[in-house]
């Protein structure tokens, strides 16, 4: 790791603030508003996916972003690579017609969905949220992904808690995490 890459891991790192028994008893919830705040800290968190994804992917043709906090750094980096950006939402807040997959998170059920115009199949995609905790929400964007016969290329978060496992849940899909816990 270069020392340049280490500083800006170092200012991300100190933008993450631990809540505790939030969103209910038991979880250390790991909140990336700080990040946003601080302009050197987004740029740092975006320079850092733009240059993974150039490193790794020839071709890229959408950054889909995951409810909600994927919308923060979705856009900037799609605008960046050059590709357009795509939304995968929580069930009921897309209109016109939808697909959606149901999935179990952390402490609970949801379902998100896609449009279904949204996604051609072929098209190559990187999935980004904030975080990757038991893999619930970017399994089922990727499942979502399938169904449109996309190729999902890879996922990106800026915090992955090892402990509980969720980039096992995505394989073969490969998860780039700026921060690990």
């Amino acid at each position: 790791m270069s020392s340049e890459e280490d500083c800006r891991l170092k200012l991300i790192k100190s933008r993450i603030r631990e809540f505790p028994d939030f969103p209910k008893k038991g979880i250390l919830f790991k909140d990336i508003c700080p990040i946003l705040k601080d302009p050197g800290a987004l740029t740092a968190v975006t320079s850092m996916f733009e240059e993974h994804v150039r490193e790794k992917f020839q071709q890229v043709d959408l950054v889909v972003g995951l409810d909600a906090r994927g919308f923060l750094f979705g856009p900037i980096l799609a605008q960046r690579i050059g590709v357009g950006f795509v939304l995968v939402r929580k069930k009921g807040k897309l209109a016109g017609p939808t697909i959606s997959v149901a999935y179990d998170l952390e402490y609970g059920k949801a379902e998100a969905e896609i449009q279904v115009d949204a996604v051609s199949p072929g098209q190559k995609v990187i999935l980004i949220d904030d975080l990757l905790a038991t893999g619930g929400t970017l399994y089922a964007a990727c499942a979502l992904m399938h169904q449109q016969q996309a190729e999902v290329l890879g996922c990106l978060v800026v915090v992955e808690l090892k402990d509980l496992n969720g980039a096992e849940k995505l394989k073969p899909h490969p998860v780039y995490s700026l921060l690990q816990y």
